[in-house]
């Protein structure tokens, strides 16, 4: 029992160090990434009633059926949602969600006249879709990356893992995709029905959005990983190290199914090499089995 307490007491020690180092940029990173947020959303979604999920979403949404302010929307259900996280999932879950929750919907208040002074005179949805993505995307790539939370929509997503029992992940997919196809039945443009073609702009908005979110989180990839395994171990370690140059580690493998033991080759490739060992690998052996991974972070490979 004192070990573990040692253990959790090492891992406390580990979380403080990592909260406080650096602790202004990261606060600055989320008030940027909070206001690119905001920006994104009165600029490009809310004008152009692109609904993209969340809370946002569904501001845009009310405002149109009820004329209610998105901004007002976006305030209460954040203010209402956080007092939720707090009673439901408790302090330490909701403390990393409490600025953010501060700071996204006063953002969206102080930026919703922007667009009278930001206009955009282009009828390309798609140009619009795409920047908003883009802008949104980094915003909260910035804000995950340093730990913290916008809260909103994220404490529904939270609730829904914790008393369902599915993840995170899949409960934010089911919401957002219910909110941006119900979005298609209840927002009108004139006497027309919402044009179902912004529907679809949204959802290009939020694959966008989200791949660029895991770009400012992991960075861009700068090489790949190969894990080979292969009948032609010498030839394949031949080509790898002196004709293009790269390190090998070798590793003992065994085959789950039949117990054979078999050796599996490890070498990091920088992107820009990438199709020529992969090419160079099967021409050496088709019949090899070759992984390939993103390596995000790396050291000694030219």
């Amino acid at each position: 029992m004192l070990f573990f307490r040692k253990k959790n007491k090492i891992s406390e020690d580990i979380l403080k160090v990592l909260n406080e180092r650096n602790r202004f940029k990261r606060y600055s990173f989320l008030v940027i990434g909070c206001f690119l947020l905001a920006f994104a959303f009165n600029v490009f979604f809310s004008p152009n009633n692109l609904v993209t999920g969340g809370v946002s979403g569904v501001a845009i949404v009310i405002n149109n059926i009820t004329g209610i302010s998105t901004s007002l929307f976006i305030a209460i259900s954040y203010i209402l949602l956080l007092v939720l996280s707090y009673l439901l999932l408790g302090k330490e879950t909701t403390k990393y969600s409490v600025i953010g929750s501060i700071l996204y919907p006063l953002f969206v208040y102080m930026t919703k006249d922007i667009v009278n002074l930001i206009q955009f005179n282009v009828d390309n949805m798609l140009l619009i879709t795409i920047f908003g993505a883009l802008i949104s995307g980094i915003g909260s790539g910035l804000t995950f990356k340093y730990g913290f939370s916008t809260g909103g929509s994220d404490v529904i997503f939270q609730l829904i893992s914790k008393y369902f029992k599915t993840s995170i992940g899949n409960a934010s997919k089911l919401i957002n995709f219910i909110i941006i196809i119900g979005s298609g039945f209840f927002i009108t443009s004139g006497n027309s029905l919402y044009a179902w073609e912004n529907v679809m702009y949204a959802l290009i908005a939020v694959y966008i959005s989200s791949m660029l979110t895991d770009k400012v989180l992991l960075g861009i990839s700068d090489c790949k990983s190969f894990y080979i395994i292969t009948e032609h171990e010498t030839s394949i370690k031949h080509f790898l190290i002196n004709e293009l140059g790269r390190g090998v580690t070798v590793l003992e493998g065994r085959g789950g199914y039949t117990g054979d033991r078999k050796k599996v080759l490890m070498c990091a490739i920088p992107t820009k090499e990438y199709f020529l060992a992969k090419e160079g690998i099967l021409e050496i052996d088709k019949q090899a089995i070759v992984l390939i991974n993103d390596v995000y972070q790396s050291s000694g490979i030219e």
